[in-house]
């Protein structure tokens, strides 16, 4: 089954998917944030749609581990998110963290590299995030099977 990865910021949410065996992470879209319940309910609807059996979030820390005010803001979407997922009888989705520190400067690095224009960068960033979690999560798990 697939994976679904998401950057939650303030504005935007970035997603990524992997493909059936969990081995890559495809960046899939950015979500304007419009607000948290519908914004949650948006991302139920595409776990369904992409048959996740698991949603991996990027938790924002501080360089030195310690919360921020966005790893605040970060924990209650995912409160949402678990009581909209238990109202809707999908309790059976896993949902886990991965550490996010630096991953929207590795995605700018990337995106520099493959010589994206800023103006188009600014509008994929968050998506690019998302891929980096998502990856280091199946790379993380991978290493733990074998």
């Amino acid at each position: 089954m697939r994976k679904i990865g998401l950057d939650v910021g303030d504005k935007t949410v970035g997603i990524a998917v992997s493909d059936e065996l969990g081995y890559t992470a495809q960046g899939v879209m950015t979500l304007e944030r419009v607000g948290i319940r519908k914004d949650t309910g948006k991302i139920l609807d595409m776990v369904k749609e992409y048959n996740c059996d698991t949603i991996v979030i990027g938790l924002p820390k501080k360089l030195d581990g310690t919360d921020s005010i966005q790893t605040e803001k970060v924990y209650e979407f995912r409160t949402m998110l678990e009581n909209k997922m238990r109202s809707t009888g999908m309790k059976n989705i896993e949902v886990v963290w991965q550490d996010e520190r630096l991953t929207t400067v590795m995605a700018e690095r990337v995106l520099i590299d493959a010589d994206v224009r800023r103006e188009k960068r600014k509008s994929v960033i968050d998506k690019q995030a998302a891929v980096i979690i998502l990856q280091s999560y199946l790379d993380r798990i991978s290493k733990q099977r074998i």
